[in-house]
């Protein structure tokens, strides 16, 4: 089945849709981006996402080309037109096509470039990897200093996923000045006793959506929530860790860098963080 895509206002063949080969998206990766996930046909925390979009474009100083209204009937019409039930929408928004190339930005009232297009992906919640858990080793963080701008700069992500896979586990996390940033596509937590630990927000980090949602329900569950960095070593010495994400929801890890993570087995707490987010969002999705 040929997926229909969104280009510029216009519904697609994905074998039709182009854009300009002086697109700012493909010239300087000046573009944000999104990925929601579709459970049962319906949007996962689609005004999280919403908000997050506009932040990323006003911090670019880019006009956001629609309403989250606007933004909910597109993103409905995609799901619909290629009849997804469980999956991921991906929406790109970039400068724009000034006509040539050009480190500076093109005039304000240049029309932006706007990308939608889906991925099914059948049982996305049922992940055999959420009773598993993820393996994961440690990279210096040579990304660029404003991680919070949701951008499509993921040149280095993409490097340190290819490292991880050089490796044989699942997914790096990133190292800056000893403490852990994130992981390539997602946050990093650890667990000890009833408490879960995650760097706090700044420009260090993606403020992650899923992020925002699992503490919440872990804070009206009872259990205490300390925003700080910490170490591999701590990391390595902790009862259980996890990371979050739209795509991977919540996600145990139990190795890093080759160490077990407590027994080395999914412990307790992840797969109830896990579940009580799923249950959640299936509740309040769109």
């Amino acid at each position: 089945m040929t997926r229909t895509v969104y280009v510029n206002g216009h519904y697609l063949p994905e074998h039709e849709a182009t854009v300009s080969i002086f697109d700012r998206g493909f010239l300087m990766a000046d573009g944000v981006y999104e990925v929601t996930s579709v459970l049962d046909g319906k949007l996962i925390d689609f005004d999280g996402h919403c908000v997050r979009l506009g932040r990323s474009l006003s911090e670019l100083d880019m006009t956001n080309p629609h309403t989250d209204a606007e933004w909910l009937a597109i993103f409905r019409e995609v799901v619909a037109r290629n009849s997804i039930v469980d999956g991921m929408i991906y929406l790109q928004v970039t400068r724009g096509n000034p006509g040539d190339r050009d480190f500076a930005y093109p005039p304000a009232d240049l029309p932006p470039t706007v990308v939608l297009f889906s991925q099914n992906k059948p049982g996305l919640a049922d992940s055999p990897a959420a009773k598993t858990g993820w393996k994961v080793i440690s990279v210096p963080d040579m990304r660029w200093g404003r991680r919070d701008i949701k951008t499509t700069q993921l040149l280095y992500p993409s490097m340190a996923k290819m490292m991880a896979k050089a490796a044989h586990v699942d997914d790096s996390w990133f190292v800056e000045d000893g403490m852990v940033t994130e992981g390539t596509s997602n946050n990093a937590y650890i667990v000890k006793g009833n408490r879960i630990i995650t760097r706090a927000l700044s420009h260090d980090i993606l403020h992650g959506i899923t992020r925002a949602a699992v503490l919440r329900f872990a804070s009206e569950a009872q259990m205490e929530v300390e925003e700080r960095n910490f170490s591999i070593a701590e990391a390595q010495d902790a009862d259980e860790a996890f990371i979050t994400s739209a795509s991977a929801f919540v996600m145990p890890v139990v190795e890093i860098d080759g160490k077990a993570i407590g027994t080395g087995a999914v412990g307790k707490t992840v797969p109830r963080l896990r579940e009580i987010y799923l249950d959640e969002m299936r509740k309040a999705a769109i």
